[in-house]
């Protein structure tokens, strides 16, 4: 297989000095300690920095060449309208000039308040339906005005691009190309099908446990959202399941009675439960193609290092054409105790579905 050649990462990006992460801040008016700490984030170079008020900010840097500017202040406009409906999410701090992105030897950041709570853990019935209600109120913003330049949930963008950059730059294995590829086309039309006359909006796109976190005062509970990096247009689905990946009888329990609670503030139609399928085939092929594109990032063989080995490349299409499978079979929402295909399915887990998992 080969590294991208297209100059996609340089050093000023995955080499970023602290200096420049100082200078970030000062740029924004505040008064940095000298403490800085790097956070995880294989997407972005994001930092903790400590000011001389004793507060923290954070600071994140895009990785080049993955936004426009453009699509950058769309997420942050997003951010500002889902505050200003009182729902808990973490929008940038603004500079002096009321701008909210900045430029620092050729690299894009923003600041950040930085967020107190705690990782979400394994979700309750009450906290399910909080994070349902909270969903619908999210929708309902993201649905108030069309998108202008984020992506699109589709299989263009999350599947035949991805298989292209595989083929082209040669990361899969020739004896297993024609199974992947089939697998590939199977579920871009299995998702062009089942996707007709299903209503999309801006949602969160990437909504998975590690994107909220958790607080708690007195007898009063919350979720705060983070992470809208991701933010596309597409069907609320896609929010729900990356919440509750699980296909066994719990996880179709968990989507169940999130989707009742979404509903007393916006009205779910039960036909993108059969996206589920496709949407996951789409999560593992977006993400392998995500992977090879920042091969050059030191980080990433770091990170994966089975990444494009025979062995990664077979569990990969067995693991697509199993879940193609399993896709005719009844979806979340149809019957909470209909646990017909989770008996029969092996389970899979967040770390399947999502490569930055860590929990």
């Amino acid at each position: 297989m080969s590294s991208d050649p297209v100059g996609l990462y340089d050093d000023s990006f995955y080499k970023l000095q602290p200096d420049v992460v100082l200078k970030s801040v000062e740029a924004a008016g505040l008064a940095p300690t000298g403490h800085c700490q790097q956070l995880n984030s294989y997407e972005n170079r994001v930092f903790d920095l400590k000011l001389e008020d004793g507060s923290h900010v954070i600071t994140k840097f895009y990785r080049p060449l993955r936004w426009t500017d453009e699509q950058i202040l769309e997420e942050h406009d997003f951010l500002f309208e889902l505050q200003q409906n009182d729902i808990p999410v973490c929008a940038p701090l603004r500079f002096p000039d009321g701008s909210t992105l900045k430029s620092i030897e050729g690299l894009r950041f923003t600041v950040w308040p930085r967020t107190g709570g705690r990782s979400a853990d394994e979700l309750t019935d009450s906290q399910l339906q909080l994070i349902g209600r909270l969903l619908g109120r999210i929708h309902n913003v993201g649905a108030s005005k069309e998108s202008a330049t984020r992506w699109r949930l589709n299989a263009g963008h999350f599947a035949l691009a991805p298989l292209a950059y595989l083929e082209e730059r040669e990361f899969l294995p020739p004896s297993l190309l024609p199974r992947y590829r089939k697998a590939v086309l199977h579920a871009v039309e299995l998702f062009e099908d089942l996707s007709k006359g299903i209503p999309v909006h801006r949602i969160h796109g990437d909504c998975h446990i590690g994107n909220l976190l958790y607080s708690r005062e007195q007898n009063d509970e919350n979720f705060f959202f983070l992470d809208f990096d991701d933010f596309l247009t597409g069907p609320a689905v896609q929010d729900f399941w990356m919440l509750a990946p699980a296909v066994d009888a719990d996880g179709l329990r968990q989507r169940a009675v999130m989707i009742d609670a979404y509903r007393s503030f916006r009205d779910f139609d039960d036909r993108q439960l059969r996206l589920i399928g496709p949407l996951r085939a789409f999560r593992y092929i977006h993400y392998a193609g995500w992977i090879a594109k920042r091969w050059s990032d030191p980080a990433f063989p770091l990170s994966f290092p089975h990444f494009g080995t025979d062995e990664y490349w077979e569990k990969e299409t067995q693991d697509l054409e199993r879940l193609l499978r399993e896709i005719d079979e009844p979806q979340v929402g149809e019957k909470a105790d209909d646990t017909q295909t989770a008996e029969n399915s092996e389970e899979l887990t967040n770390a399947d579905f999502f490569w930055d998992w860590e929990g």
